[in-house]
């Protein structure tokens, strides 16, 4: 699966079929949900009343099935591995959801799923090809279990993995039909961010459903494959640039607990996007401006892409810095409400 050479219209019926089948099973499964999987709010959490999670299953079922569906009807091979690995970690994310699995076997069950990806991919796809492959591969193995977990982390507010997933895959779509990435992973692309839009009436504010570990851990090794074809296709800018916000806020977050010797295995609410709602941003605003940063990554990706061009690469992702900087910075002022302001002008 090379290139785009059938209708492109059959991509956007694809993510339609996500959507309307991940609604349906959403509606279907809610009440099980809410008798069996109900994540009830504590300290770290920003809901605050009892709220059924698991809606990653409709959306993992709706992605997976219409993606077979359409490769098998344009005479393709069904991706057992990647399928097959992406169910496993979301059987291990829905045992975590229901029971808590221990923080390292856990992650030794997550990187089975990772390395599953990784190692199985064919040889000559390299990103450095002057590291070594063995090196190459086991540092992308780090990388997708970081970015697994990264994902995960990120989903603690209302819509906020919608607004992360929609502009992504709509990017990685647009890159497929451009035949800038394979045709796979444009499919994939198509399916989850479809099966994510059909699953954003359910989750926006407030929540009447979480994704949970079940939903929130295949969706970060589905996008991270779908990242990893970009970086193996030379767009190493590419990736980097839409999954920038994420990597961002989680990797200062863990950075910052490890420097102070927190437990940072251990949720806590101290993302930047979780201390926005503490400094007076409302859920809503959060989600905006998450989602407008991820339209402005998404256009420097693009125009990465088709500029193909390092020095271009080096100054479209400082531009990427700098505007995901601009926001976390942002999250992490306290915001004076107009009220409060309005009263003080009257002194």
């Amino acid at each position: 699966m090379t290139s785009l050479d059938h209708p492109r219209p059959l991509l956007l019926l694809a993510a339609l079929a996500s959507a309307l089948i991940c609604a349906a099973l959403i509606v279907l499964l809610r009440p099980l949900l809410q008798r069996y999987a109900l994540a009830r709010p504590n300290a770290r959490s920003s809901h605050v009343i009892p709220t059924p999670q698991g809606g990653g299953i409709a959306v993992i079922a709706a992605t997976i099935l219409v993606a077979c569906g359409y490769v098998v009807a344009i005479g393709q091979a069904i991706p057992f591995v990647l399928f097959g690995a992406t169910v496993f970690i979301a059987l291990v994310g829905f045992v975590d959801d229901i029971r808590t699995i221990p923080v390292l076997p856990r992650f030794l069950l997550q990187a089975a799923a990772v390395a599953a990806i990784v190692f199985a991919a064919p040889s000559e796809l390299r990103i450095v090809p002057v590291v070594p492959f063995g090196l190459e591969r086991a540092l992308l193995l780090v990388a997708g279990l970081w970015f697994v977990n990264l994902v995960n982390f990120m989903d603690g507010l209302d819509l906020m993995t919608v607004a992360e997933l929609v502009p992504t895959t709509g990017a990685i779509v647009l890159f497929g039909w451009l035949g800038d990435v394979p045709l796979l992973a444009t499919i994939i692309a198509a399916t989850l961010g479809g099966a994510m839009l059909g699953f954003a009436p359910f989750n926006r504010p407030v929540a009447k459903v979480f994704l949970g570990d079940v939903g929130s851990l295949p969706i970060g090794l589905l996008l991270g494959w779908c990242l990893l074809q970009l970086a193996w296709h030379q767009h190493v800018a590419a990736a980097l640039l839409l999954p920038l916000y994420y990597l961002a806020d989680a990797t200062l977050t863990l950075l910052r607990r490890i420097a102070r010797r927190e437990p940072f295995w251990a949720a806590h609410r101290t993302h930047f996007y979780q201390r926005a709602t503490d400094n007076g941003f409302t859920i809503s605003r959060v989600v905006a401006e998450v989602f407008a940063l991820n339209v402005v990554l998404a256009a420097l990706a693009l125009a990465s892409v088709r500029l193909n061009s390092a020095l271009a690469d080096i100054v479209l992702l400082v531009a990427g810095a700098i505007a995901v900087a601009l926001v976390l910075y942002r999250f992490s002022q306290r915001r004076i409400s107009l009220s409060l302001l309005a009263s003080r002008e009257s002194e």
